[in-house]
């Protein structure tokens, strides 16, 4: 006898021709591209370049068109990784508690909810040591649910691309 029918839910892989890979690519790198500048790169009319760009958009594959922000700048110069594993228990309670609390703050450049070690890798972008330090005292090692924090500072990235929330 076959075992219990499972519910598994898998999104369609998109088919896209070598033109939905080029507009993915070059609106990656500058999502500001003109539909003229698009279309030039592509080698199609405008009005071409359009509903192509359009239809990547309504089929959900271009998810929004996003700012890169200088947190130097803006006096957030110094980022942190912080892993964040939650304690044993009413888990899902706890992770969707957890992940509605944190993805507010102000700091958080990214939230991540992984496998492994950490349930939660935090982003953040702030002043200083201090605010980092403030940030896990105040935002995550007083939450009930956190069992540990471990906190890695950033030195460099590289971002190759922005990548869609999950859902």
């Amino acid at each position: 006898m076959p075992g219990p029918q499972r519910d598994i839910r898998v999104k369609e892989v998109a088919d896209l021709d070598a033109v939905d890979r080029q507009i993915i690519a070059i609106l990656s790198r500058d999502g500001r591209t003109t539909n003229a500048d698009l279309a030039a790169s592509l080698g199609v009319a405008p009005s071409t370049a359009h509903t192509r760009m359009r239809s990547l958009v309504d089929r959900g594959i271009i998810t929004g068109f996003h700012a890169s922000v200088d947190h130097q700048r803006l006096g957030r110069g110094l980022q942190a990784m912080i892993g964040v594993a939650l304690r044993p228990g009413a888990r899902h309670d706890s992770i969707v508690a957890f992940a509605d609390e944190v993805r507010k703050l102000p700091q958080v450049v990214q939230l991540f909810f992984v496998g492994g070690v950490d349930d939660f890798m935090v982003h953040i972008a702030v002043a200083d040591a201090s605010e980092v330090r403030e940030f896990v005292v105040e935002h995550l090692s007083a939450q009930q649910s956190v069992a540990t924090t471990r906190t890695s500072i950033v030195f460099e990235y590289h971002r190759n691309a922005v990548a869609a929330s999950f859902r």
